[in-house]
């Protein structure tokens, strides 16, 4: 593969199983398209059962082995993984900008960094997550095993592949499980890259097997796969629901990280200049394909009006573009038929009273053959219509005002999601007070979607259950085991004669 990117008819497009890349066994395949131009970038194989029955047996035989590793050797394998993305971290950017539609400013000092320091906090844990001795009655020792679930089936959404792939795989391979993942079928090319640097790190061959395929055929099985014993799923509510269904048959343990409708409330003690562009980055960070996203802006009536005299230039003013451009700070949604879902809330907002204050539409010109959708901004009528309750997961953010507290905080929680939301004030006891009330999982305070690899990441109702990152995510990745020793020779026995 080109480290120069100069073409990308190199990029790895079959699956990886068992340490080597190999067609699938039905042969076909899917386009992967690059958003700016609508052009193919490559054909890649699509799994099916009988590539993932496969997978599975790969990382079946491959499980005793790496399970029994030195946790300190599990961890080695990961910081030379680590090493080897900041290596290849040009590579990486272009690769995942030309396949996604993300900024080459974003994919270099923001995907690539946090992809790698993933890895790194995660190989510096793998021999640090420890069980512990419990306090019992006299004459007895119990202590507890924190031990790896087994074969890990992982999905991985299409919005940050490269990013999510170290949030997936880091902790599993740290606490010694083995991985068959499913990249989205339509951004595949950084996840099997990836696949190629574990190899190259060390990683033994069936330990991670990347498989992309379709959700309905692959995801599907993955999650129903009578011998994978945890499935993790970042992606739709919708699909997260299915996902749980299909875990029934074995009870196996699921994880999961859905959708969001984020609440970012602007009170009227805030710092507007602060506000504004935490604001901004919120929602058109991405293209606004967060989870996360601040789509729900909410202001004090108090300076609703003077945050909007800022915000709407602001956001007329972001550059659009080809994403490998250092200038662009915003680039194409990431397929046509999401850019069309986009748009087509603007016509909901639209039918629901709501008012366009800026964008609502594709771009002109030579970005109107791309997946572009101009930032748009919308007041809406009420807190409870479709736009402000709906996740868009787009460049769309809908305005909403409030008068007091009481009524930020019913609008804030006045959704079915809980995943994350953010306020901006210099009132002490306000911000602590929102921290603790907000229906969510997690809360920032005059900032916006900051994350760390030693920070809980995940939601709260249909935003989903479980965690990533931090100890929170080496515990999802485990199983308790207690152990009792009886250490008193002289313990009276249960029946006497």
């Amino acid at each position: 593969m080109s480290h120069a990117m100069a073409g990308v008819q190199d990029v790895r497009n079959q699956l990886f199983i068992n340490g080597r890349f190999v067609p699938a066994e039905s042969g076909e395949t899917l386009a992967s398209i690059n958003p700016h131009d609508n052009s193919v970038i490559t054909e890649v194989a699509m799994a099916g059962k009988a590539d993932i029955d496969k997978a599975v047996a790969a990382a079946e035989k491959a499980l005793p082995a790496w399970s029994r590793l030195a946790a300190m050797d599990r961890g080695r394998i990961l910081l030379r993984l680590a090493d080897l993305i900041e290596r290849d971290g040009e590579e990486l950017a272009r690769l995942e900008s030309i396949d996604t539609g993300h900024p080459i400013r974003d994919t270099r000092h923001l995907d690539v960094p946090r992809t790698a320091v993933t890895f790194r906090y995660f190989g510096g844990m793998a021999d640090k997550f420890q069980g512990e001795q419990i306090p019992v009655e006299a004459g007895f020792l119990n202590y507890t095993l924190r031990e790896p679930v087994g074969v890990v089936g992982q999905v991985v959404p299409w919005n940050f592949p490269l990013m999510f792939t170290s949030w997936k795989m880091a902790p599993a391979l740290a606490a010694g499980n083995c991985v068959v993942m499913k990249p989205a079928e339509i951004t595949p090319l950084t996840s099997l890259r990836m696949a190629e640097l574990m190899a190259e790190a060390g990683m033994p061959d069936g330990v991670v097997n990347v498989l992309p395929g379709l959700g309905a055929v692959a995801g599907q099985y993955i999650a129903e796969h009578p011998r994978i014993a945890k499935v993790a799923f970042t992606g739709s509510t919708a699909t997260g629901r299915r996902v749980v269904q299909a875990s029934a048959g074995n009870l196996k343990k699921v994880q999961l990280e859905l959708g969001g409708k984020g609440a970012n409330i602007v009170f009227e003690d805030a710092s507007l200049d602060a506000a504004v562009n935490g604001a901004a980055f919120a929602i058109f960070h991405n293209q606004g394909q967060a989870c996360i996203a601040g789509s729900r802006l909410m202001l004090h009536e108090k300076i609703a009006d003077a945050f909007l005299d800022r915000f709407i230039p602001l956001a007329r003013s972001i550059r659009m573009g080809n994403p490998l451009d250092m200038a662009t700070e915003m680039g194409p949604l990431t397929s046509a038929l999401h850019r069309d879902r986009v748009l087509s809330y603007v016509d909901v907002a639209r039918g629901e009273g709501g008012e366009v204050l800026a964008g609502g539409k594709a771009p002109a010109g030579a970005l109107g053959g791309g997946c572009y959708v101009e930032p748009t901004v919308v007041r809406v009528r009420s807190w409870k219509d479709r736009v402000a309750q709906e996740e868009v997961f787009g460049p769309f953010v809908s305005v909403i005002t409030f008068r007091n507290d009481e009524e930020a905080m019913q609008i804030a929680n006045g959704t079915e999601y809980g995943l994350g939301g953010g306020l901006w004030t210099n009132n002490l006891q306000r911000a602590h007070k929102f921290a603790r009330e907000m229906k969510s999982g997690m809360v920032w305070i005059n900032c916006y979607k900051r994350v760390n690899p030693g920070s809980p990441f995940g939601g709260v109702g249909v935003s989903g259950y479980g965690r990533e990152m931090g100890f929170d995510a080496m515990r999802e990745y485990t199983q308790v085991k207690s152990v009792w020793v009886n250490v008193d020779a002289n313990l009276p026995p249960y029946f006497r004669r």
